[in-house]
């Protein structure tokens, strides 16, 4: 209906509830008896269309009905109320309703009314809308093929959106047939005219009972141990799963039909979402904030969550052009309201560095530029020193002389005993950072955590692409275990604690427990769709620099709880005495010089638990350090 006909609807509705209100306050006699009724009706005519017009009734879709609109309605009718109140107060003593008292009861009577008569008219646009909808979609099924019936675990939120888009969107061909929920006040209610039909423990019991063709997991909040749980179920069934984003992913707050995805290794792994009940990334807000490493998988996520935070300016800096430009197309496509900068740059040339922080001044630093593959950098450690090492106190440098306010840099857990360069030069480059907190007493700060699932050139990726090609899929160790954590949850964190930081802290991301790796391997295997007989398993051997299981700190680190229980300030005991500065020019000349055996030496001395891959130089840690 358009909203000229609707206006002709409350017209109508509008002299109903000013016949009713006179009909309840003084029967049918009012006819003879009342002559401020024709005044009052006419007036209630002019008046209401008029506010409603201003509350903006007369330009909305009330084939879409929300909870929004019906509180609008209720604003609207309640202005109209106090308005027919003050006209009939200055009304009755100018003598235009023809009485000395004019009762109050008829215009609060009227008020109800009218406020029941235009909800109604416009609940009946939508009631028409969709049984329109409901029969074209009845007709479609009879001359099409029957479409798929779907059980939705998850009757919160995101699960009855998911049931209304298909119950509108017949093209989706997609046929809700009931809910499971785990809160037991939903069970044996109705939403959206489908039934919640137990509890998510019973989904096995209701199989035959449902008759679904798909299982759609709708829980962004569930922890991975229960998709785990659905998914498993599900393959023991021989039912097809779908699920939506983790509740990380879904910063935007879409939560539609499209979002369905197959169930991936990250949902399984995923934690449950834990609030600390206090607003922490109030700091990115109207600032601008500078991210390095920005085209990376890491550095993309991190730009992606601060401009859902609504920034002054985001500026991504990296090396790689053809990454950043990706990652911003995506980033100006979520959040078109965000400015965005790019900067093609190199951490490792302070000058050029200097220039862009002179330039835009940024008020919060997330530097998440690193070399990352362990075994790429004991082949080049060179790299691994002048990009991890110089490169992060390049930016710290900048940093302090742009009056940077805050500055969060990332680490990883194999900064703890390092066994390899590029572990050993994240250690050095958080030592760096800290150091700096602590001269200039800023809030820079450095976050650790493990593995990310599914970042560039990680294990995910990599295994993905052996299973597609038939496999095998090599794993270096059986015992092997890593820490993991999907990349939007850890950045998530990552910016919280970047919040609490007051200068100097490490923070540690509680990554839960250990993974093995062949595991991770079996479940991506089991969700591509094979058997483990299928895609067989090959044993490559550790390379030079890994370690069979990483740890989140040293072992004579003190952990103390923060205000969020997924992240802890730790503090381990540093080796490093003088002038970190000076032994970090000494790192970059031996470097610089290709000299390994002296860089590895000197970083023996600023780091008391490195040890030297055997791999890569053949000479001991104890030789290093009589030297």
């Amino acid at each position: 209906m358009r909203n000229r006909f609707v206006l002709v609807a409350d017209l109508f509705a509008i002299a109903v509830a000013a016949i009713g209100a006179f009909v309840l306050r003084f029967d049918w006699y009012f006819l003879s008896h009342r002559p401020e009724f024709s005044s009052f009706i006419g007036s209630a005519l002019l008046i209401k269309p008029a506010v409603f017009y201003v509350f903006g009734l007369y330009r909305r879709y009330w084939r879409y009905i929300s909870i929004q609109d019906v509180n609008t309605l209720v604003l609207a009718n309640a202005a109209a109320l106090v308005a027919m109140a003050l006209f009939v107060t200055v009304a009755v003593p100018v003598h235009l309703f023809n009485v000395i008292e004019f009762s109050r009861a008829v215009v609060v009577l009227d008020g109800i009314l009218t406020f029941l008569l235009v909800a109604g008219i416009r609940l009946s646009v939508r009631v028409i809308g969709e049984s329109r909808s409901r029969d074209r979609r009845l007709g479609d099924e009879r001359r099409t093929s029957r479409p798929k019936r779907i059980l939705v675990v998850g009757a919160g939120d995101a699960g009855a959106m998911v049931v209304r888009e298909m119950q509108r969107n017949p093209q989706l061909e997609m046929e809700p047939v009931g809910f499971l929920d785990d809160d037991p006040a939903k069970v044996g209610k109705r939403i959206y005219d489908i039934s919640v039909l137990g509890n998510i423990k019973s989904l096995a019991h209701f199989i035959p009972i449902a008759k679904p063709d798909e299982i759609v997991i709708a829980m962004p909040t569930a922890s991975g141990a229960t998709v785990r749980w659905i998914v498993d179920t599900c393959q023991s069934l021989k039912l097809p799963s779908r699920t939506m984003p983790g509740v990380f992913e879904l910063l935007d707050g879409k939560v539609n039909v499209s979002r369905l995805r197959h169930v991936e290794i990250t949902d399984l792994l995923r934690r449950r979402q834990v609030e600390s009940g206090v607003d922490t990334n109030n700091y990115l807000t109207d600032r601008t904030v500078l991210v390095t490493g920005a085209g990376g998988s890491i550095g993309s996520e991190l730009c992606r969550q601060v401009a859902h935070a609504r920034p002054a300016r985001l500026v991504m800096l990296g090396h790689g052009e053809n990454s950043l430009h990706e990652a911003h197309r995506q980033l100006i496509e979520a959040f078109p309201g965000v400015p965005v900068t790019i900067v093609i740059a190199d951490i490792r040339d302070r000058r050029r560095i200097e220039q862009v922080f002179a330039r835009y001044t940024p008020h919060v630093v997330l530097h998440a530029a690193a070399h990352k593959h362990v075994h790429l950098m004991e082949e080049n450690p060179e790299e691994a020193i002048s990009n991890n090492v110089v490169g992060t106190q390049n930016i710290v440098e900048a940093a302090l002389l742009s009056n940077t306010e805050r500055l969060v840099a990332i680490s990883t857990d194999k900064a703890v005993s390092p066994a390899g360069i590029m572990g050993a030069s994240k250690r050095l480059a958080g030592m760096v950072v800290r150091d700096a907190a602590r001269r200039s007493g800023r809030a820079f700060v450095v976050v650790r955590f493990g593995n990310v699932l599914g970042s560039r050139g990680s294990v995910v990726p990599a295994f993905k692409r052996q299973i597609e090609q038939g496999g095998p899929v090599t794993l270096t160790h059986p015992d092997m275990k890593r820490f993991f954590m999907t990349i939007s949850e850890a950045v998530h964190l990552v910016l919280k604690a970047g919040g609490m930081g007051k200068g100097g802290e490490l923070f540690v991301l509680n990554m839960g427990e250990p993974v093995r790796i062949v595991s991770l391997a079996e479940d991506l295997i089991r969700l591509s769709g094979f058997t483990l007989d299928q895609i067989p398993i090959v044993w490559s051997g550790l390379r030079p620099g890994e370690k069979l299981e990483e740890a989140l700190w040293e072992r004579d680190a003190f952990i103390e709880p923060t205000a969020n229980a997924d992240i802890l300030k730790v503090t381990e005991h540093e080796s490093q005495s003088g002038d970190l500065q000076d032994a970090v020019r000494a790192l970059e000349q031996a470097a610089n010089q290709g000299d390994r055996l002296k860089t590895e030496a000197l970083l023996c001395e600023l780091i008391a638990t490195f040890t030297p891959s055997l791999g890569a130089s053949g000479v001991s840690q104890n030789a290093y350090r009589r030297n």
